[in-house]
């Protein structure tokens, strides 16, 4: 069995962590991905605000008692109150992204809460380091939905690995099947952080449609932009972008984000409108280059279990095949 120092770190059996994908990570995906052995993170970040999260933490009780955690997109506001729930429930870890981790570590750690830290360049994953996370998922650009738009996955691992000593990295973006975490593993990574895989299972909670598109997209469907994040004001830092799969609204705006501004207000309602109604062909449907592999919906629990019986055979096999 696959057995790595994030494993003894989170109390895991699969060194799979399940992205807090904001709004659609809710209990019952992070209870499957907890309870198959791997680690789920509630998207802590949401309109539901404290109270919505105090019931997501509570219902994945409800459902396992394997430990899990909550992650939040730290740039946006109202974090410090969200924070505040995670550390009073008591979860096992918290993570954060998209700003300085370094005033949010102490607290977690006084709580006796881990702290993962997602970090897009090698210098962010420094800053982590120094101020004490316990496992750091460095972030490709491949990512579905929101990453940096300078490293890929292949590099940023091994940097990142070298950069940070004994802290176990986690590799995130680019990864949806064994091989990828096989290959992961090989670099020198402790796990995988894995988003878009989820978002084409039974239990995520966007819709159906969304599944539907990310099972019919290429590889080559994923592109990033910053079409939506102009539109609706998202709280991202400005050297992010969002990978979503490619539709007529994007290729009409991409090429005209100045004029974006002028017509915010209606695009904004035009957007809305495509969520409510399932219309892929306006609404973001935000996932990774790995879409191409997701060629079905199915249980987040089979997924975990099966990705880490695919990564153990191939470490065990692929090496005996090429080494004369």
């Amino acid at each position: 069995m696959l057995h790595t120092p994030l494993c003894d770190l989170l109390g895991i059996e699969h060194p799979i962590v399940s992205a807090p994908m904001a709004g659609t990570a809710t209990a019952d995906l992070v209870a499957a991905v907890s309870a198959a052995g791997g680690f789920g993170l509630l998207g802590g970040t949401s309109l539901g605000g404290p109270e919505w999260l105090r019931e997501q933490i509570r219902a994945v009780r409800e459902q396992t008692d394997r430990p899990f955690g909550v992650g939040f997109i730290s740039s946006a506001p109202g974090t410090a109150d969200l924070m505040a729930v995670a550390l009073e429930e008591r979860v096992a870890a918290v993570s954060h992204s998209f700003a300085d981790p370094t005033p949010w570590i102490e607290p977690a750690h006084r709580a006796g809460v881990k702290v993962l830290v997602q970090v897009q360049t090698v210098a962010q994953a420094v800053t982590a380091a120094r101020a004490g996370a316990d496992a750091i998922a460095a972030q490709g650009v491949e990512a579905g939905g929101h990453a940096g738009t300078t490293s890929a996955t292949l590099p940023l691992i091994p940097a990142v690995v070298d950069a940070v000593g004994t802290i176990p990295v986690l590799a995130a973006g680019g990864i949806a099947d064994g091989r990828g975490l096989a290959a992961a593993l090989m670099l020198g990574a402790a796990g995988v952080w894995m988003g878009t895989r989820f978002v084409a299972s039974n239990e995520w909670a966007g819709g159906e449609w969304a599944k539907a598109r990310v099972v019919a997209a290429s590889t080559d469907d994923a592109v990033q932009t910053r079409v939506y994040d102009l539109i609706t004001g998202a709280p991202f830092p400005e050297w992010t972008a969002d990978r979503v799969i490619r539709n007529p609204f994007v290729d009409a705006w991409q090429p005209r984000e100045d004029e974006i501004p002028t017509h915010a207000a209606a695009l904004r309602e035009q957007i809305e409108a495509a969520q409510s109604d399932g219309d892929a062909e306006v609404a973001a449907v935000r996932a990774g280059n790995v879409a191409g592999l997701i060629h079905t919906v199915e249980p987040a629990g089979e997924i975990v279990r099966r990705v880490a019986a695919e990564a153990e055979r191939l470490l065990r096999e692929r090496p005996a095949q090429i080494l004369r």
